[in-house]
């Protein structure tokens, strides 16, 4: 039986107007989409504030588990300030290259947030912005993935530098045919693949104090027409510089938290048996209380956490790209235990392991 595609979000939600009376406010200018009855409730609203800027208000749940395939126009960055969701009080650096995926809303799941999208040819600064405010570690990360994936599409020597990463990310917006990606990643069981969920973490950070009253700013904005887009894309640059200091004080932390670093770069390469976490803290050198302190500032979980994060990230790709069954990728992840594992993977991504890939095989082909 062949699985169904994911939904697009075009056959999903229904056109609606901004008199639409569940909006916080609204203008003519607006896209703004709602939730059928029979599937849920809520709204998507774009917010055009220049040509390459466009803010986004969206509160929505779904009756019922829903998997998107959430690819996008392939143009555009987007930085995401969750307010309600499973990654509240979180912000999120997302370049969106186009490239299907697929994403489980769950079912009575309320998702409420605030969405920044920029268009080209801002998108080089703002890679070049977050490169710059990455640890060492994690920029030659970043690096190593990005030039990797150039290489498969250009054929030709690239740069190392910051402003050479950041031209290449942008130029991977390009691309379409993605499948070289899906196989790099697969293929790839040193480095880059181990050390890919770096990048997983270095994408979010935490809502801070001082982004509260400007996304409620934004969200109780009491003008209309031009004077409303003015004020808005001000309060959006405001939200933005906030966004770049938290990865600065983030940063700051890291560096303070070398050890951490390094207890990270050991479970990565052992996240099939790892060390404990007291044996973990002997080795960087630390003692447990500091370790899992400095866990939780940089990562925003624990060791073990981190390890069950490696996991479930290498077992996405092995149901994505490999021919094993659930079992012997749980095996191969260091599961002992398929209904833990299930459980595990259901928990991180929504969606039950097997399910997730029939549907990923299904959608592939």
């Amino acid at each position: 039986m062949t699985p169904p595609l994911p939904h697009s979000w075009s056959n999903l939600l229904l056109p609606s107007t901004a008199s639409d009376a569940q909006l916080l406010h609204a203008d003519t200018s607006d896209v703004i989409r709602v939730c059928p009855k029979k599937l849920g409730q809520g709204y998507h609203q774009y917010i055009p504030l220049r040509d390459d800027l466009t803010l986004g208000i969206l509160d929505y749940a779904f009756n019922h588990e829903v998997t998107v395939d959430s690819a996008g126009p392939g143009d555009i960055l987007e930085f995401t300030f969750h307010l309600e969701s499973r990654v509240s009080n979180r912000t999120f650096f997302i370049p969106d290259f186009g490239w299907s995926s697929l994403a489980v809303i769950p079912a009575r799941q309320r998702l409420f947030k605030v969405e920044l999208f920029f268009k080209r040819p801002e998108l080089t600064s703002h890679y070049y912005d977050f490169l710059d405010r990455l640890d060492p570690n994690t920029f030659d990360v970043v690096a190593n993935m990005v030039q990797s994936a150039h290489r498969l599409f250009h054929h030709r020597r690239s740069g190392s530098s910051k402003e050479a990463i950041a031209r290449m990310i942008d130029r991977l917006h390009d691309v379409r045919d993605v499948q070289p990606l899906y196989v790099m990643d697969y293929q790839s069981t040193g480095a880059l693949r181990r050390d890919g969920i770096e990048i997983d973490y270095a994408l979010g950070t935490p809502l801070t104090e001082e982004m509260a009253p400007i996304i409620d700013n934004i969200l109780s904005c009491p003008y209309h027409g031009k004077t409303r887009r003015s004020y808005l894309e001000r309060q959006a640059a405001k939200l933005i510089e906030l966004r770049l200091v938290a990865m600065e004080q983030q940063q700051r932390v890291s560096v303070d938290a070398d050890y951490v670093r390094q207890a990270s770069a050991i479970l990565r390469q052992n996240f099939v048996n790892p060390p404990g976490v007291e044996e973990l803290a002997r080795l960087v050198g630390t003692n447990r209380f500091k370790l899992n302190q400095g866990f939780r500032h940089i990562y925003n979980t624990t060791p073990f956490g981190y390890v069950r994060d490696c996991r479930l990230r290498n077992a996405r790709s092995l149901l994505l790209m490999s021919e094993l069954s659930v079992a012997q990728v749980a095996e191969a992840v260091g599961y002992t235990c398929r209904s833990k594992f299930a459980t595990a993977f259901r928990q991180k991504y929504c969606i039950n392991p097997k399910a997730f890939q029939m549907q990923a095989w299904g959608w592939a082909s």
